[in-house]
C-alpha cells in the first residue's frame, strides 16, 4: 500500500464520518446565516490533526464550486453583480496568492507547529471581533421589527463614489454609480489575504462591498459569491501546485455540504432575522475557545514559552475538540429546531385554516 503524502492524514471511517457531519453542519450554517461555513469547516479539519494550511487550502477547493452554483441560482433573481463581482475577485486573487505565499514561507520556516499557529491566531483575533458585533448587533435588533425600506448607500460609500479620479471609473449596476478602481483594489487584496489565512473572505468582502463601496446587502452577499469562485478557483490551483489541497477532505466536507446547505436555506424562513444573527455569533465565540486553547500548544512546539506538560497538552487538545463538538452540535440542534418548529406551526395553521368554514 502507498505511503500518504506527508501533508496528509490517514483517514480512518471514523473520521470520514465526522468530516461528513462536519460538512453537513458546515452546509447548514452556510444556508442558515448566508456564510460559507468555513469559520467552522477549517477549525474542525484541524481538530482531526490536519496542518493549518492543509485545512485552508481543502476548504478552498470545497468551495469554490459550490460557490459557482450559487451565484448562477442567484443570477437567475437579478441578485449578482458580475462586474463588480469578477473585477473584485481579481482583485482579491492578488491578495490570495499573497497570503498563500506567506503561509506555505510559515511552514517552510516553523513546521506545522508555525502553520497551525498562524491560522488559530488569526482564527481567534477574527472570530472574537467579528463575533463579539455580531452577537451584539443581534441583541439590538431582537426587539427591532421588519422593514422593506430601500438600502441606502452609508456615508463612507457616497463619499467614495463621489472621488472622480481619471482613467480608473467604472459604473457598477448594484452601486448605481462609477466607483474608482483605486479604492476596489486594496479591499480586494485584504479580502483575498484573508481567505489565505483562514478560507473565510467574505468577513471582508461583503462589509466592503456594503459599508465602502455602497452595495444592497443582498447584492453584496451574492457577488460575494463571484469573488469566492474566482478566489478559490486560484487559490486552489496555488495550493494545490506545493500540495497542499487533500481532495479527500474536500470532496467529504462537499458531499455533507450538499445537504445542510439545503436544509439551512430552508430553517431561514422560520426564524426572526436576529436569531440567524445569534447562531452565527455563538458557534463563532465557541469556536474561538476551541482554537484559542491550541495557542499554547502550538507556542510550546516552538519553544515560544515553556514546554507543556504531556498530561495538559493531553486536556488542552481533548477540550479544544470537545468544544468544536458543542459547537457543532449546538448549530444543528438551533437550526433543525427552528426549522422542525416552523414546519409544525405552519401545519397547524393549515390544519385550522382549512376546518374554518
Amino acid at each position: 500500500m502507498e505511503s500518504l503524502p506527508p501533508n496528509f492524514i490517514d483517514l480512518p471511517f471514523i473520521y470520514v464520518l465526522y468530516l461528513f457531519i462536519v460538512g453537513f453542519v458546515g452546509g447548514l450554517v452556510s444556508g442558515f446565516i448566508g456564510s460559507g461555513g468555513a469559520f467552522v469547516l477549517t477549525p474542525a479539519m484541524m481538530s482531526l490533526g490536519v496542518p493549518g494550511i492543509v485545512a485552508v487550502a481543502s476548504n478552498m477547493c470545497h468551495k469554490f464550486p459550490k460557490a459557482l452554483v450559487g451565484a448562477l441560482k442567484r443570477a437567475k433573481f437579478g441578485q449578482v453583480d458580475f462586474k463588480l463581482g469578477l473585477i473584485f475577485g481579481l482583485f482579491a486573487e492578488i491578495g490570495v496568492l499573497i497570503g498563500a505565499h506567506l503561509q506555505e514561507s510559515i511552514r517552510q520556516n516553523f513546521g506545522d507547529s508555525g502553520s497551525n499557529l498562524y491560522v488559530s491566531v488569526a482564527f481567534v483575533v477574527i472570530l472574537g471581533t467579528v463575533g463579539s458585533y455580531v452577537l451584539y448587533d443581534a441583541w439590538k435588533s431582537r426587539h427591532s421589527s421588519d422593514d422593506d425600506t430601500e438600502e441606502k448607500a452609508g456615508r463612507l460609500a457616497r463619499w467614495v463614489q463621489s472621488i472622480h479620479i481619471p482613467g480608473t471609473m467604472v459604473y457598477f449596476k448594484s452601486l448605481k454609480a462609477k466607483v474608482s478602481l483605486l479604492f476596489i483594489l486594496p479591499l480586494g487584496i485584504a479580502t483575498g489575504m484573508l481567505a489565505a489565512t483562514i478560507a473565510v473572505g467574505g468577513f471582508i468582502g461583503v462589509p466592503a462591498m456594503i459599508y465602502v463601496l455602497g452595495a444592497p446587502s443582498l447584492m453584496a452577499s451574492a457577488t460575494e459569491l463571484v469573488v469566492a469562485f474566482v478566489m478559490g478557483m486560484g487559490g486552489t490551483i496555488k495550493f494545490a501546485w506545493s500540495g497542499f489541497v487533500d481532495v479527500r477532505l474536500a470532496m467529504i466536507i462537499l458531499a455533507g455540504s450538499l445537504f445542510g446547505v439545503q436544509l439551512g436555506a430552508i430553517g431561514t424562513t422560520y426564524v426572526k432575522p436576529y436569531m440567524i444573527k445569534l447562531v452565527m455569533g455563538l458557534i463563532m465565540v465557541i469556536v474561538l475557545f476551541s482554537r484559542g486553547l491550541m495557542v499554547p500548544v502550538y507556542m510550546a512546539q516552538l519553544d515560544m514559552i515553556t514546554p507543556i506538560d504531556q498530561g495538559i497538552e493531553y486536556i488542552l487538545r481533548n477540550t479544544s475538540f470537545i468544544i468544536m463538538i458543542f459547537a457543532l452540535t449546538l448549530g444543528a440542534v438551533v437550526i433543525l429546531g427552528a426549522m422542525w418548529r416552523g414546519i409544525r406551526l405552519e401545519k397547524i395553521q393549515l390544519e385550522k385554516a382549512a376546518s374554518t368554514p
